[in-house]
């Protein structure tokens, strides 16, 4: 049973390796991922059923148990993300069949983008924390491809401070970990936090644990360490943006979950107290972003900011409910961001412009991308019954039972900032006067939709389905609640 939990990450690896060999073959190319990538998602779908019929589930690297070994452990926190970055990877993928353009496509971009999925992956599924960093290196440095690929001016100088950036947070990283096996002589998360149990957290640790928490707020984009993300995410072609806002953010939001759950638990007066002061600025500082704005992609990259924001929040939350809140709104917004970039990507193909001013009236020639843009506007505010209201209501219950009623009012004024920001794209990119005539149109959506259309269906599912969908959330929210179950799966005799 624990060979499933590898599958995930071997399938986007071997398919990495291959395409290397077809690179010049664009149809062979396309072919290999789009079959990988459905395979692999297949896999993360019983990878979910398994850990909820089964539990946590872990596969032990070399046949070494843990603590001494690298072991990989499936929960149901991370079970659910792989599926979900499995899902957007796929439509991501084929989308980019009609927007990467040729060059881009045998230039090795499908195999970076297998790459950068077995890192998203890895940094899932580890159960050790410097494996964690060894993944988080393996999607950077896919990324590193992906964000200069093509070779304008913008994109160069962008490549350069994100890849500068993020040197300096993995040179972080390491300190950190070196650090923290220094103290405890373990680097294995499950048993890390029996090491940390047993001493009660003194002050070394704590600091340690808020120089890891530096290192995820920069991978995060957090307040205010989010400053290289609004230009380097819009440098590259949409899909690209529509992978690294849906996926890369979110494994910094992710890291940060683990550890603050698992590990450093022990002094949250002091810990999550700044944790919850950062969330809260982030969100404050990502609002007036996106309200600043005219350009459709920069909106959506501040959009960005605020979901991290908020979700981050939920780890400061005491009660299982404003947990799963922020598991709900986690899955939902890697779901919904990506059907944005996307459909601003068609946006941007038909008009040759990212700017709303110079858009209009795309809803007379395009009506179905009009609507599920709506759709997705509506999602992204919280309106119900789509995925992002379910999120929102049960972070607000969360928020009200754990008395944090700067962060409830908070996360209300802000969905009407995320509402304003985004519609203010549909009104004047769709409803106003058409700006382009027919013949003046720069290109076609031909292709692009169905991608679209499946991860806006996904966003309806989480929201009309929520009673299918919570029992998955709320185990995952259990799990993180009480580290025993994660521990007791992991150092089993």
């Amino acid at each position: 049973m624990s060979n499933y939990v590898i599958w995930p990450l071997l399938i986007p690896l071997i398919t990495g390796i291959i395409l290397m060999f077809f690179s010049r073959n664009v149809t062979v190319s396309r072919t290999i991922s789009i079959v990988s990538s459905l395979v692999a998602t297949g896999f993360s779908v019983l990878l979910v059923h398994l850990v909820k019929t089964y539990g946590i589930l872990t596969h032990e690297l070399g046949g070494w148990k843990p603590p001494f070994g690298i072991v990989l452990v499936a929960d149901m926190f991370s079970a659910l993300l792989v599926l979900t970055t499995s899902i957007v990877s796929l439509c991501c993928i084929l989308f980019s069949f009609r927007s990467i353009g040729l060059e881009r496509e045998r230039f090795y971009f499908y195999s970076f983008v297998q790459f950068m999925i077995v890192g998203v992956t890895g940094a899932f599924l580890t159960g050790d924390i410097f494996n964690l960093f060894v993944f988080f290196e393996v999607m950077l440095m896919s990324s590193y491809v992906l964000i200069s690929l093509g070779g304008t001016k913008l994109q160069l100088r962008e490549s350069l401070k994100y890849i500068l950036v993020n040197i300096v947070s993995s040179a972080l990283f390491v300190i950190a970990v070196g650090f923290l096996y220094s103290v405890t002589g373990t680097l294995n998360m499950a048993d890390l936090s029996v090491k940390v149990a047993e001493v009660g957290q003194p002050g070394i640790i704590t600091a340690i644990a808020l120089l890891l928490f530096v290192v995820f707020a920069i991978k995060g984009a957090l307040f205010p360490l989010y400053f290289w993300l609004p230009g380097s995410y819009k440098a590259p072609p949409p899909v690209v943006t529509a992978l690294f806002g849906a996926l890369l953010t979110k494994v910094g939001v992710y890291a940060i979950f683990r550890v603050f759950t698992l590990i450093f638990y022990h002094d949250q007066a002091f810990t999550h107290t700044i944790i919850g002061y950062v969330s809260l600025l982030t969100i404050v500082a990502g609002c007036i972003g996106a309200i600043a704005y005219w350009d459709v992609e920069k909106i959506i990259i501040y959009n960005i900011i605020i979901a991290v924001g908020v979700i981050v929040y939920g780890v400061t939350l005491t009660t299982e409910t404003g947990i799963a809140g922020a598991l709900y709104y986690l899955i939902h917004d890697m779901i919904i961001k990506a059907a944005l970039f996307l459909l601003a990507g068609a946006m941007i193909t038909i008009t040759g412009t990212a700017s709303a001013k110079k858009m209009g009236g795309l809803i007379k020639r395009h009506p179905f991308l009009g609507w599920m843009f709506f759709v997705a506007v509506i999602s992204l505010a919280g309106i119900p019954p789509l995925s992002g209201f379910i999120g929102k209501f049960l972070l607000v219950e969360g928020a009200a039972q754990s008395h944090s009623y700067l962060f409830m009012g908070i996360l209300l004024i802000s969905s009407l900032v995320v509402l304003y920001s985004v519609i203010k794209i549909f009104i004047h990119a769709f409803w106003r006067e058409p700006k382009l005539t027919d013949k003046e149109e720069k290109g076609t959506t031909k292709g692009m939709l169905l991608p679209i259309v499946i991860l806006l269906a996904l966003s309806v599912g989480l929201g009309v389905g929520a009673e299918f969908v919570s029992p998955y959330i709320f185990e995952a929210a259990k799990t993180l609640m009480d580290p025993s179950i994660y521990i007791d799966a992991v150092l089993k005799e």
